[in-house]
């Protein structure tokens, strides 16, 4: 007698259907390595049970596997559905040609087709705009007198340390002065003309200013008057 046909159902037999999977489970495993080795095949076989745990064959990988198969059934998806792809491009350029005509639309022009609300919704939106890009623009003018009235503080600050090093250097050259011609100056005299001459200190820094005056004339009247003096006396 052969062997009868098994019907293809759920077997309500926890213990025999538990015994069934393990069975099947193996010789599937099994088939699976027969086809790829016989046939040059990359095979891959995922299994959860139902007490959710994983049995699995790759003849190369897992991964590669499925990336594999992802990739094919989106061209196979592309292939026999191409009108998802004419939608998508149908709706990409409805979308292009109405942000175009919002864009003619802001820069005044192709006006002609709107209604008063639509006038008012778009001086709306052109209100907001520019509002923005004045805020914007402020807080940029802020930001730059910002830096600039810090760079300001720094020269200051240089300023005054270098005009603190230009007044400790006079004092030294004050006090060096001192000690080179305290000595020689003993009633001050040539001290004070010394001083007097060159402006050496607080005025050491003042131009010399040079004046070019008119020659006096010379009397030449006096020695004929003198002669003519002689002559009388003689007489």
């Amino acid at each position: 007698m052969g062997r009868g046909k098994i019907v293809i159902r759920r077997i309500d037999n926890s213990t025999s259907r538990q015994v069934t999977f393990s069975k099947r489970r193996n010789g599937l495993l099994k088939k699976a390595k027969e086809l790829a080795i016989l046939c040059d095949a990359e095979v891959g076989v995922i299994i959860f049970s139902s007490t959710q745990k994983l049995y699995d064959y790759a003849s190369t990988s897992i991964k590669s596997i499925t990336e594999r198969y992802i990739k094919a059934k989106e061209e196979h998806q592309q292939l026999v559905n191409p009108t998802s792809e004419l939608k998508e491009a149908a709706m990409l350029r409805q979308q292009l040609q109405h942000l175009q005509e919002n864009h003619r639309q802001m820069m005044g022009e192709e006006l002609s087709g709107l209604s008063v609300k639509d006038l008012q919704n778009l001086e709306n939106q052109l209100e907001m705009s520019l509002r923005g890009v004045r805020m914007k623009k402020d807080q940029v003018l802020i930001d730059e007198i910002q830096e600039l009235n810090q760079k300001g503080n720094l020269l200051h600050n240089e300023n005054v340390e270098l005009y603190k090093k230009v007044n400790l250097i006079r004092q030294e050259n004050m006090e060096l002065y001192k000690k080179v011609y305290g000595a020689r100056d003993v009633n001050g005299t040539n001290r004070d003309a010394f001083t007097n001459g060159l402006s050496i200190g607080e005025d050491s820094h003042v131009p010399i200013h040079l004046h070019l005056c008119q020659p006096q004339q010379q009397n030449y009247e006096t020695p004929a008057r003198a002669t003519k003096l002689g002559r009388l006396q003689l007489q």
